[in-house]
């Protein structure tokens, strides 16, 4: 394999090679082909993830963990275009190369055999690089290393080379995302517990969980663990709320809260709090938080479609100030039993709820008295960029009773959507929605603190 710096070049003796750009984010790769003077024939030159063919280019989807890829077929390329150019462009919420790193090209050949690769350097403060070309001298073919940031943007770019592109792109791939760290650690260990005064009308907790051990949580989401008590089951529906108008809210009760009605779910406002009564004063035993987002939506010149979304729902149990212990993708079910994720989704396809974690009331253990429900953004998206952000607290028997959606994002790559509290032998939910810096639950739990007086 030849290894080339910038500037350098080499002759290919293949007659269908394929480039790839390894890049520690989330980035497309494209193709421009020019005829003499550097310029496109028609629009109809430009290979990308909304046009991925073109005469002997194709521009092909990420598969089997790797990214974007372009296939050329030099035999196929028409005699008038003497460059393949190729163009890998950021869209990991604004940031530069020079902040995730410097790209790699490769080129290959229809077995797959190493030609050439081209690691690239210098690069600072740009989002779109042209990185390798493939031209024609004297009737063959080579490919040149080139290296070239370009500052004004794609759409910039392109119109440079022929193409009017009248929108500002925001290119960006569905890109598989990263798979899960291999371990992840256990949570901070907590001391055990101050036992709850003996004129406090709760249940005795679960013998194993009087005091509460530090769990080990497994490299993948497992099958969560069989119990006594089997979990809850699932509400009647998950469907989103339908267009009939919503009835006046439950008028509050005297904890300062409203109380659940049947057939009248609340509209909650931040900082808002419902107390999780139903009517007749019958307290809730089973529930289970719904949390829901949208793909990002991009648009333009060219053409639209969906970027998938990794988000992950948690639940964090603290007591007495401190993590007890806590459900997210790398561990399902808490050590007690009590909290059930329903498992990860990694895109935000689809309507309704995208994760749900079941709490079993009866079952918390008495010592604990505050559980978060946290939304994490795995791949670093921002909250600017997510559309549709809400979460839902259902009854196993009469469905959504409350619900809580964001309205504007923030700059953050972590949210703080709710939490659930007790007092005595009472909870209350309480809509939340402040952003936080935290990609994974982890991260999220020295900032929850300042969240349980509140």
């Amino acid at each position: 394999m030849i290894q080339l710096t910038k500037g350098t070049n080499a002759p290919l003796d293949a007659t269908q090679v394929t480039v790839t750009v390894d890049i520690n984010a989330t980035a497309d790769l494209s193709a421009i082909l020019l005829a003499t003077g550097g310029k496109v024939r028609s629009e109809d030159d430009f290979v990308f993830y909304n046009a991925p063919h073109g005469p002997g280019v194709q521009c092909k989807a990420p598969a089997g963990g790797a990214g974007w890829q372009v296939t050329v077929d030099l035999a196929a390329v028409p005699a008038d275009v003497e460059i393949v150019r190729l163009v890998t462009s950021l869209d990991d919420g604004g940031k530069t190369f020079g902040q995730v790193g410097q790209p790699v090209a490769r080129v290959t050949d229809a077995s797959g055999t190493p030609l050439v690769e081209f690691s690239m350097t210098d690069l600072s403060s740009e989002t779109i690089v042209m990185p390798l070309e493939i031209y024609r001298r004297q009737g063959a073919w080579k490919v040149r290393a080139v290296g070239q940031g370009y500052a004004g943007g794609l759409a910039a770019l392109l119109k440079d080379h022929g193409i009017d592109a009248t929108d500002e792109p925001t290119p960006g791939a569905s890109t598989p995302a990263p798979p899960r760290p291999a371990a992840v650690p256990p949570p901070p260990a907590m001391s055990t517990p101050t036992p709850a005064p003996a004129s406090t009308p709760v249940p005795p907790p679960p013998p194993a969980s009087s005091t509460p051990s530090t769990p080990t949580y497994p490299s993948a989401p497992p099958t969560p663990p069989s119990s006594p008590t089997p979990p809850p089951p699932p509400p009647p529906s998950y469907a989103g709320p339908t267009s009939t108008p919503a009835p006046p809210p439950p008028a509050a009760s005297s904890g300062g809260g409203v109380n659940l009605t049947k057939g009248r779910p609340v509209t909650l406002t931040k900082g808002q709090s419902v107390n999780l009564v139903k009517d007749g004063g019958t307290k809730l035993t089973m529930v289970r938080m719904g949390l829901g987002w949208d793909a990002i939506k991009k648009g333009g010149f060219f053409g639209s479609r969906e970027v998938d979304v990794d988000l992950d729902a948690s639940a964090v149990l603290f007591a007495g100030g401190q993590v007890a212990d806590l459900a997210f993708y790398n561990n399902l079910t808490t050590k007690d039993g009590s909290i059930q994720h329903m498992g990860d989704n990694r895109t935000g396809e689809g309507d309704g709820d995208d994760e749900v974690v079941a709490v079993d009331l009866t079952r918390v253990p008495v010592h604990v008295d505050t559980v978060f429900f946290i939304v994490t953004s795995y791949q670093g998206q921002t909250f600017e960029q997510i559309q549709n952000a809400f979460c839902r607290l259902i009854d196993h028997q009469d469905g959504e009773l409350a619900r809580y959606t964001l309205t504007g994002g923030t700059a953050s790559t972590g949210m703080v959507m709710a939490k659930i509290s007790r007092s005595g032998g009472d909870w209350t939910f309480t809509a939340i929605g402040d952003g936080i810096n935290a990609k994974t639950p982890l991260d999220a739990l020295p900032q929850l603190t300042k969240y349980l007086a509140k």
